[in-house]
């Protein structure tokens, strides 16, 4: 099963951290899928929007982060289980506990570093090949949240993950983010690479002519293979990057057409993803009835 997708954009500032946690909650609330989440973001963005700050710490400081498992695995070449290192029932949605996370902190950076100094380069893509073929047998769809740029993890990650998603904001300097990536995948073909899935235009000012001029653009190439759903710049997904201290609803979350908007990129993720089971058109009345339709 092909299900391991790395998130990424040579740009930063393009909403990916906010747009993986989306992603996971809705599909975990909405599609009933087992997510796992890999952070491989040394600014653990992702990790802080999943858990809580305390939580998060006792992890970090016990020494349980993807940083610790791969220090142990490549850099030491000790024998470890990347399950040791989870975090399960993570995010403050009810309904989206089959979500595991593999945190990350600020150690990653130095990790990279000792890693080029001592060329372990080949045992960093093993372990990282090792880990998605593993992850991607134990869960539904398994999400990496990479770090902007280039680092050599994240071309582990770019090289041995089944695809790659790209979000970017419909502006000039994130689309040539795009292209940076789509130059680095001509290198080294033999090397091998992550399929693209497609690209996802994301935080769109929906009063920007701009805006609307870049998205046009880019949907005219179908290299990009853009997915069909925009997502909007609005207050609820700025908002959510605050991990809520008390459990709440996908649609207090996610309210209106926020979360319509997301369940139908979900939606059409599942089908480029060769997982849809039900008709297009029943799957979008399901998905749009919420929860406790599906239950019923």
């Amino acid at each position: 099963m092909r299900n391991t997708i790395t998130v990424m954009n040579a740009k930063g500032g393009v909403g990916k951290s906010t747009l993986v946690l989306a992603l996971a909650e809705t599909l975990a609330t909405y599609h009933r899928k087992t997510v796992l989440v890999i952070d491989a973001d040394g600014q653990a963005s992702i990790s802080h929007m999943l858990t809580q700050r305390a939580q998060l710490e006792a992890v970090q400081t016990g020494g349980h982060t993807i940083v610790d498992y791969l220090v142990g695995a490549v850099l030491k070449d000790t024998t470890l289980d990347w399950r040791d290192f989870l975090i399960r029932d993570v995010s403050d949605v009810d309904d989206a506990r089959s979500i595991t996370l593999l945190p990350s902190d600020t150690q990653l950076t130095l990790f990279e570093r000792d890693v080029s100094k001592g060329d372990h380069e080949g045992q960093l893509r093993r372990t990282v090949g090792a880990l998605l073929r593993e992850s991607g047998e134990a869960f539904d769809i398994v999400l990496i949240d990479s770090a902007p740029g280039l680092s050599v993890l994240t071309e582990c990650f770019l090289r041995e993950a089944d695809f790659y998603l790209s979000p970017t904001k419909p502006d000039y300097i994130s689309t040539r983010g795009l292209q940076f990536l789509q130059d680095f995948q001509q290198r080294d073909p033999q090397m091998g690479f992550a399929e693209k899935l497609g690209v996802i235009i994301n935080m769109k000012d929906l009063h920007s002519p701009q805006d609307e001029h870049f998205e046009r653009w880019l949907r005219q190439d179908p290299q990009q293979r853009c997915f069909q759903r925009s997502i909007l710049r609005v207050s609820p997904l700025q908002a959510s990057s605050f991990v809520s201290t008390q459990q709440r609803s996908y649609w207090a979350k996610y309210p209106g057409e926020t979360g319509e908007h997301l369940r139908q990129l979900t939606l059409e993720l599942i089908g480029r993803l060769g997982q849809g089971t039900t008709p297009v058109r029943a799957a979008v009345e399901t998905a749009l009835r919420g929860p406790s339709a599906r239950r019923g």
